[in-house]
């Protein structure tokens, strides 16, 4: 599968380099494509102009700033995006600083950036996953024997289970809440998160992990 990631940053990096890891042709997409110039040389992963990347791409991975989300998607191309995964791994987060350790969301308890976000671009998949853990430990953590729950959702049960594929190959346990709907829970999993981060700094030390019996 070709995937195209949206965002130049240190999610987007690392996303890109566990795809190719895991054997995916990739290619990552900036409004400034020079600068990742160091990335490439170092991954061999292409850059480009978000439109040039969405175009080539079969499925793309989002992984900008949530205020700039719709943004990215807009210069990725409307029709770029139709029929195609979208990984949504953004979180709706305020550019204000955080509340004795609490993240602040610009969305409600009853709607969600995903949520928002296919309204707006009615004919991509979208399926959140990879927004409640940090670049360090999205790719095949070390937790010994315990393997690390990641929760996804989407409207496209397709799009779901490629994204529960890519979970699964990063060493993740996939665990799948229904629609799009349930990004509402989703999304604010990262506010808890990273309340221990901010707090105690463990940052690379904290995963969830969901109990069944």
């Amino acid at each position: 599968m070709r995937i195209g990631v949206i965002g130049s940053a240190t999610v987007g990096q690392t996303l890109a380099a566990g795809l190719k890891k895991h054997g995916y042709d990739v290619r990552i997409g900036s409004r400034s494509p020079a600068k990742l110039a160091d990335f490439t040389a170092k991954t061999g992963i292409a850059a480009g102009a978000s439109a040039e990347v969405a175009a080539w791409s079969e499925a793309l991975v989002l992984a900008v700033k949530g205020l700039a989300a719709r943004a990215a998607l807009e210069e990725a191309g409307a029709s770029n995006l139709a029929g195609k995964l979208v990984l949504d791994a953004t979180n709706p987060i305020t550019a204000e600083p955080p509340e004795d350790g609490v993240i602040r969301f610009f969305t409600g308890p009853n709607d969600s950036l995903m949520e928002q976000l296919q309204r707006d671009f009615p004919d991509a998949r979208f399926v959140k996953a990879f927004n409640s853990i940090g670049a360090a430990l999205m790719v095949n953590p070390d937790f010994g024997a315990a393997r690390p729950t990641m929760f996804y959702c989407g409207n496209d049960e397709g799009a779901k289970a490629a994204v529960a594929r890519i979970i699964e190959q990063f060493g993740w346990e996939p665990a799948d809440m229904g629609t799009a709907k349930a990004a509402r829970a989703i999304e604010p999993l990262a506010q808890l998160w990273c309340i221990r981060g901010f707090r105690n700094n463990e940052w690379t030390k904290v995963a969830f992990k969901m109990l069944s019996r």
